[in-house]
């Protein structure tokens, strides 16, 4: 897979070599090594990011996306700055897929699935950021608490139907001290996202913000009666979602 090479130092060092030539001469011949050399790190991120994309022209375009992030990265780089080329355009090439997947998504994404990726993205970020490499998949999966599988199926919510996410594979790791499993949040966030607004907004302050009834109603303009029977409602629904 060319997401373990993008990991070795000697292709790292050849992609450095590629760019110092580049800005030397600037020649069509250098720009074309640069781009081979670079190759690695582009199919490292659309792997990561898009692997399993239903239609393959999906992925292509993450491709495509990944190597004009590598050709912004080229045009802006500068040895003098102290950074290797590799870290450098890994944040460039990032950004670039990451635009083109905001572009590619026509489906709502729910609520946990807009954390979950924030959660995979920041740690890419922070690992690449500490190490300077390529983050793996498994780093990833590892510093977020989920299996790999599950990185890879977060990552497709908004590009393809909810329905077709295999949301078993979002499970944890380890266990995680006073929390559900990861696999139960999403469950119980998909029965409470089913709600109607008023019954979702009374749950969510009940339980998530640990208000009194009392203290609902006050915030909601109503009386502590219709915020019982919306509560008592919400969660007879959610119970036969989650049965």
């Amino acid at each position: 897979m060319k997401e373990n090479l993008c990991s070795k130092g000697s292709k790292n060092e050849q992609l450095e070599q590629a760019v110092r030539r580049y800005q030397q001469d600037l020649s069509p011949e250098s720009l074309q090594q640069v781009m081979e050399s670079g190759t690695a790190l582009v199919y490292h991120y659309a792997g990561l990011f898009g692997e399993q994309a239903p239609a393959g022209s999906e992925s292509d375009d993450l491709v495509q996306a990944g190597f004009e992030g590598l050709l912004n990265a080229l045009r802006r780089f500068d040895f003098s700055r102290g950074v290797r080329f590799a870290t450098y355009a890994s944040h460039c090439i990032m950004g670039s897929i990451r635009h083109e997947i905001r572009r590619q998504k026509s489906y709502d994404r729910p609520s946990w699935a807009v954390e979950l990726q924030s959660r995979i993205l920041q740690a890419t970020e922070d690992i690449l950021q500490e190490t300077g490499e390529a983050p793996t998949r498994k780093q990833i999966a590892e510093a977020v608490n989920i299996k790999e599988e599950g990185v890879v199926q977060a990552m497709q919510a908004g590009r393809i139907p909810l329905e077709e996410l295999e949301l078993s594979h979002i499970r944890n790791l380890r266990t995680e001290n006073f929390q559900l499993p990861i696999e139960d949040r999403i469950m119980v966030r998909q029965a409470l996202e089913r709600l109607g607004n008023l019954q979702q907004r009374v749950v969510y302050l009940l339980f998530y913000r640990d208000m009194t009834q009392q203290e609902v109603a006050d915030q909601m303009g109503l009386n502590q009666r219709k915020v019982s029977r919306l509560r008592k409602a919400g969660l007879e629904q959610m119970s036969k979602y989650l049965s």
